[in-house]
């Protein structure tokens, strides 16, 4: 099985994270900066991940480098997401940016999988949470690093 990660990362928690998930899933990380469309495209599964800036915001360079998503064919394309955030600092968005990633995908006919349970965090909103369940892997660096491992680890196991 081919796995991509493609991921976007300013102070080094969300490339760190998304180095930890290829490596433990036999994958490639791949920095948003660098992907290509084939990178999207030529992947058994692909993983998205980004951290969620300000007020709910995508990573910047996944902001200058959207179009390179978009212009990738993704139907039918097995998509998993994670996403690193503050529970704590930004209780109102946190891990907004897999949301966002979310409804790309979605919209670009990708078949997300690797939904999460909410329990176990502290915040009051997130535009990642759909139907009771974040729409990937939600990991907080900051206040819950001890879960980091567990969390990768048994997600991990429900896709590959």
């Amino acid at each position: 099985m081919i796995i991509n990660v493609i991921y976007g990362s300013d102070g080094g928690a969300t490339k760190g994270l998304a180095s930890r998930i290829a490596k433990k899933a036999s994958g490639k990380a791949i920095d948003i900066k660098d992907a290509k469309v084939s990178d999207f495209e030529s992947c058994d599964l692909l993983i998205l991940g980004s951290p969620t800036y300000g007020a709910g915001d995508l990573q910047t360079d996944w902001e200058a480098n959207v179009d390179t998503m978009k212009s990738a064919n993704l139907s039918g394309k097995k998509i998993a997401l994670f996403g690193t955030g503050d529970q704590e600092t930004y209780p109102d968005s946190f891990v907004d940016a897999m949301g966002i990633l979310y409804d790309m995908a979605v919209e670009q006919g990708g078949e997300v999988v690797g939904f999460t349970d909410t329990s176990g965090y502290s915040y009051t909103g997130s535009a990642a949470e759909r139907d009771g369940q974040f729409v990937g892997l939600a990991i907080d660096p900051d206040t819950q690093s001890s879960k980091t491992e567990k969390r990768v680890t048994e997600w991990l196991a429900k896709l590959v």
